[in-house]
């Protein structure tokens, strides 16, 4: 299992649009082979910047959903609502404890 975390510097005003495409995003990874979970951050001290945390069963399950159309459908609009010092860092999830809700 990966996570994946990206972080980058929102254009000013441009966080509502964004925020809606990437929750589009998550929408469409639901069904794709390998997607575990999904979370968006947005630290209470930089209001425009933003964190996504995706968890997959692989790194080749995380890259082939780049290739697929929903994915790519949002990407140009989202690059031209963000900066360009956009970063991602893959890791390997050693352990993985999780509350149960039920």
């Amino acid at each position: 299992m990966i996570t994946v975390v990206s972080t980058m510097q929102l254009h000013s005003d441009s966080a509502e649009e964004w925020d809606q495409l990437i929750r589009e995003r998550f929408r469409s990874a639901h069904d794709k082979e390998g997607w575990i979970s999904g979370q968006l951050l947005s630290p209470a001290d930089a209001r425009d910047t933003r964190v996504i945390i995706g968890t997959w069963r692989s790194q080749r399950d995380w890259a082939a959903w780049h290739g697929d159309p929903a994915f790519l459908s949002t990407r140009a609009r989202l690059d031209e609502l963000q900066k360009v010092d956009h970063r991602t860092a893959l890791y390997d999830v050693i352990e993985d404890a999780q509350t149960n809700t039920h």
